[in-house]
């Protein structure tokens, strides 16, 4: 039974304590009138709780954002009234489409002021309307308005952002919220430990299960952000290794298996590997593990470029009914925590086959001839030299330079489609993107959250250009706090993706896609080292592709945050093993040519 006890405190001080309770190490945020109540309560418990000032509110919510997906564990931001809270949703975004969660505390005016036009109410058709702006990007928004409701906001609060699929929740509080005090009823904290999410399920499922793999000619795991969350990566890599298995991921999924091992794949889709989607298009059975089958993911769903359900059994395990069968049909769907059904399969397999395992040995030579040929083709681009840098030899110096337990952000452009062909990815946790949101700035600004949520790793960022620009403020932020991350620019004068599409769709003509001087079509970019320099960060140019590695080592070995800049070759696109779509237009057919 949980413990009530009656106390006298102000909103913001039930709120820290809360926080404390909890364990939330960090609040990132922006101050503004709205929050000053907050930041009061804040000050009161630094010894207890850091609070990290950001100079742009996305940051704290990208910061906050990249916490929880390397640790697991969620933080908190603050911002107050109107355009300061205003600046979250692009964040609030990329969490909620990814899985992610953070504790969004947002400032309203006060409700005595509430319909009356106060300073930066949200309420030209609802009074202190702010929870309507963030609506489509959070699990849930709270907005108490009176102190006595407090409590109970932050405790579901919490327990809905952690419980289930992780999501960012919502608490709206109007300034005299925070500062106002009110004998209340103090409830004690949840604790997500003491909630059991382990669901499994049934031994006749199980049976189902491995009587489809003793059918099975070419079976395949595929694993996704689900099994990333449920952390499942040891079973499945188990499970894979005692049956035979090969494995492909979503490229949210990088990192399950180690993608050094013989029955990886690496990630399928869009910008996959060749063998991954190789293996997709001609398994017969799918074992699939938290993944929500998206566009980028299957090839806009279309047969036989990543998957062909047509000929394919498709069992799909996943934390939430709402997956199941959205985008595929199933011949099986299994509504269970991904890592405790994975033991499940692995425990009954190992009664079932201890002394004959299905044989799969034809199948995992097709596996190695894909393998082979993408291999091939791999190496021939990592030892590309000439200036500007090849991408994937970009991609390639910086894999060597940072250690096994080291963290990769990768920001949204061009760049993240190489990283996601090209990164070998040993571990869970340890590749930091945006993908369904696709949020510029998420490893920009969050590559800082990575690093305290994982102090001991060496934490690298590649971002574009584009993404850079936008969030340059980052810079005071590390400066500032001493966080010692380091980016490494790419310079390819472009928002480069979408160069890349319409030259792809409209013949080669673009507008608004390079960085150009308007009067001479001059590419042009600001000078990212000077830049740097100018808040106090080292920096410098790297313009050969083999001296890249050392100057990221380098700058590691600093331990300070550092920016290196590298102009990349614009006009050299990532080979499609995969498709998209994007109706009305034609889908490209890969170009990747198997040699």
């Amino acid at each position: 039974m949980s413990s009530v006890k009656k106390v006298k405190k102000n909103g913001a001080d039930i709120i820290v304590d809360y926080l404390i309770e909890e364990k939330v190490p960090y609040a990132f945020g922006l101050c503004g009138h709205g929050n000053v109540g907050l930041l009061d309560s804040l000050v009161k418990n630094s010894d207890k709780i850091k609070t990290i000032s950001v100079r742009h509110e996305s940051a704290a919510g990208f910061m906050a954002d990249a916490y929880y997906r390397i640790s697991h564990k969620p933080v908190a931001t603050f911002t107050s009234c109107g355009p300061g809270s205003a600046n979250l949703p692009v964040t609030l975004g990329a969490a909620i489409m990814d899985s992610s969660a953070y504790f969004a505390i947002t400032g309203n005016v006060p409700t005595t002021q509430f319909n009356r036009s106060p300073f930066q109410e949200t309420g030209r058709f609802f009074q202190g309307d702010f929870p309507s702006v963030v609506k489509p990007y959070v699990k849930r928004s709270y907005q108490p308005m009176r102190v006595e409701m407090v409590p109970l906001a932050v405790r579901q609060g919490f327990k809905e952002m952690e419980t289930g699929t992780p999501g960012p929740v919502h608490l709206d509080v109007p300034l005299n919220v925070f500062v106002e005090e009110m004998e209340v009823d103090v409830i004690a904290s949840h604790q997500i430990e003491a909630i059991n999410q382990r669901s499994g399920t049934n031994d006749q499922v199980i049976d189902q299960i491995l009587q489809l793999l003793k059918e099975a000619k070419r079976p395949l795991i595929a694993a996704g952000n689900g099994a990333i969350l449920s952390h499942a990566s040891e079973v499945i890599t188990e499970l894979s290794d005692y049956l035979n298995i090969p494995v492909h991921t979503t490229p949210q999924g990088k990192g399950i298996i180690d993608e050094r091992k013989e029955l990886s794949l690496g990630a399928c889709g869009r910008n996959g590997t060749y063998a991954a989607n190789e293996a997709g298009k001609n398994c017969d059975v799918l074992i699939a593990f938290g993944s929500s089958f998206d566009d980028r993911v299957t090839s806009a769903w279309l047969d036989g470029y990543t998957y062909d359900m047509s000929k394919t059994k498709l069992v799909h395990v996943d934390i939430s009914g709402h997956e199941i069968g959205k985008n595929y049909p199933v011949h099986l769907g299994v509504i269970g925590d991904a890592r405790t059904v994975a033991q499940q399969i692995l425990d009954k397999a190992k009664e079932e086959f201890a002394e004959v395992a299905p044989d799969y040995s034809v199948w995992i030579e097709e596996i190695k001839s894909y393998k082979k040929i993408w291999k091939k083709h791999v190496e021939e681009s990592f030892n590309e030299n000439g200036t500007p840098v090849h991408p994937a030899r970009l991609v390639h110096e910086v894999r060597k330079a940072l250690p096994e337990d080291g963290i990769l952000g990768v920001d949204v452009g061009v760049h993240h489609n190489w990283v996601v062909q090209y990164w070998d990815t040993y571990s869970p946790q340890k590749l930091l993107q945006s993908w369904g949101f696709a949020s510029m700035g998420l490893a920009t600004c969050g590559i800082l959250g990575a690093k305290l949520a994982s102090p001991e790793s060496a934490c690298v960022a590649i971002v574009g250009d584009g993404s850079f620009i936008m969030h340059g403020h980052i810079l005071a932020t590390a400066k500032e706090y001493n966080i010692p991350v380091v980016w490494v620019v790419w310079n390819n004068y472009a928002y480069g993706s979408i160069r890349d599409l319409q030259h792809g769709y409209f013949g080669g003509r673009e507008l608004a896609t390079s960085f150009k001087i308007d009067e001479t079509e001059e590419l042009y970019n600001p000078d990212f080292v000077a830049l740097a320099k100018s808040y106090g960060v080292d920096s410098k140019k790297v313009t050969q592709a083999d001296e890249i590695s050392e100057a990221v080592q380098e700058a590691i070995k600093l331990n300070k945050p550092y920016l290196i800049e590298v102009e990349v070759a614009r006009d050299i696109k990532p080979p499609g093993t995969g498709t998209w779509s994007l109706p009305p237009f034609p889908h490209p057919e890969p170009n990747f040519l198997a040699k």
